[in-house]
């Protein structure tokens, strides 16, 4: 069964960083594009970044120069470095695991989310 684990929320002061981790047990983590979500109460699910299996990344307008998001093919893992944060970024974040392919069919896995917190 593929899993998707984050970890790496928690409670922070704005102007602060937290970096969040997603361990994925996907068979060849590498053919997966990845992906960083968010919610807040109230709202839809944002898209916060994403990595591609090429490496080339794209971020949300209101965290570009903030966060970053990297992925380590060895270890089955997405991070997103969030740094200057702010009370606004405060939401459960999601990772995603995403691939498509003519052949392969179409694969989407989501973890189970993290709570970052920005407050003073």
């Amino acid at each position: 069964q593929v899993q998707l684990v984050e970890s790496g929320g928690g409670l922070v002061q704005p102007g602060g960083s937290l970096r969040l981790s997603c361990a994925a047990s996907v068979s060849i983590f590498s053919r997966y594009a990845m992906g960083w979500y968010r919610q807040a109460p109230g709202k839809e699910r944002e898209l916060v970044a994403v990595v591609t299996t090429g490496g080339i990344t794209n971020y949300a307008d209101s965290v570009k120069g903030r966060f970053t998001i990297s992925r380590d093919n060895a270890k089955n893992t997405v991070y997103l470095q969030m740094d200057s944060l702010k009370p606004e970024d405060t939401s459960v974040y999601y990772c995603r695991a995403y691939r498509t392919g003519i052949y392969s069919g179409t694969y989407d896995y989501w973890g189970q989310g993290t709570q970052v917190t920005v407050s003073s």
